[in-house]
């Protein structure tokens, strides 16, 4: 049972912002949430940690809890959650050991594995490894994607084919992160599923995801017109209940609370496979958790309120 939050009564510290690839994306997320939180009546103060000034404010500052819109690294790995965990202050979305599995692609790869849910297969490449293409190509096939094991939005990945093309990809890729990893490239539709729940974990509507680009990129994620939501999925009653069934096998797999949202591949066989778990979704205008929470009659500032009564309920 959710705990009961009355607005009024609840001082949010909502943060933003943050030091990572994703800042503008977490600036616009927290935009986003404060026009809902303000709707549904909270008093909110709005704090980027990254800034040392707000750090202070947060530590010291009489808050209730800590909505969390900080994408990627020192917001989503569990920096910023090990941080409200020693001032005490209760907040959205996943613990500390959960936030800092989910980012990490390969590592979450063996905890999906133990819940026997579907992963392409791939080779984790870490900065002090020889790369050796023909094996990998032997192992993998030509027809590859490379990206940043510990990084979102998709930030940093590439879909290639041929030796040369994918040795390319991991030089630009080291860039980005010392850890890369390295998948065979399934072909098929895009979906992605948010669950919400603590104990009782449940799935919202899936969503189909056609991007005008090869895939869902960084500009198909935010880009207003660059991608169709297709919210419920064209998908079968028995497909989407299996599609809803993994996504919550994930979610307490990686042991989520709150919040998740996790992406999937289904290919033209009808195997659906997993790519990765978010644990603090986006929450921008085009983002995906709130259009799957309208396709469950839930409004945005509802669904804030959700989120807020998951981060008191496991306090």
């Amino acid at each position: 049972m959710v705990e009961c939050v009355d607005p009024r009564h609840c001082h949010v510290a909502l943060l933003v912002g943050g030091a990572s690839g994703e800042r503008e994306v977490s600036l616009a997320s927290g935009d986003g949430a404060r026009q809902a939180l303000e709707e549904a009546g909270y008093n909110v103060t709005v704090l980027d940690p990254s800034v040392k000034t707000d750090l202070k404010t947060l530590i010291d500052g009489d808050f209730d809890v800590a909505f969390i819109c900080l994408h990627g690294k020192y917001g989503e790995d569990g920096t910023l959650q090990g941080l409200l965990e020693m001032i005490g202050l209760p907040y959205i979305g996943s613990g500390v050991w959960s936030s800092s599995l989910a980012i990490d692609k390969a590592k979450s790869k063996v905890f999906y594995q133990m819940s026997d849910i579907p992963v392409p297969p791939s080779i984790t490449l870490y900065a002090d490894n020889q790369v050796d293409i023909d094996s990998l190509v032997d192992d993998l096939g030509d027809h590859c994607v490379v990206k940043p094991a510990t990084e979102g939005s998709a930030l940093g990945v590439f879909i290639v084919e041929g030796k040369d093309e994918i040795q390319e990809a991991i030089e630009k890729v080291w860039d980005f992160d010392d850890e890369i990893l390295v998948e065979k490239y399934v072909e098929g539709k895009e979906l992605t599923v948010a669950v919400i729940g603590n104990e009782d974990p449940r799935a919202l509507p899936i969503i189909e995801i056609v991007p005008v680009n090869e895939f869902y990129d960084y500009e198909s994620k935010y880009t207003p017109g660059a991608s169709q939501h297709i919210c419920p999925a064209r998908l079968s009653d028995e497909t989407t209940q299996r599609v809803q069934e993994l996504a919550v096998k994930a979610h307490l797999a990686l042991g989520c609370s709150g919040v998740s949202r996790s992406d999937f591949i289904l290919d033209n066989d009808g195997t659906c496979w997993i790519l990765e778990t978010n644990t603090i979704p986006g929450m921008t205008g085009t983002s995906l958790l709130p259009d799957a929470a309208r396709a469950a009659g839930i409004s945005f500032a509802q669904l804030c309120t959700m989120l807020i009564g998951y981060a008191l309920e496991k306090k």
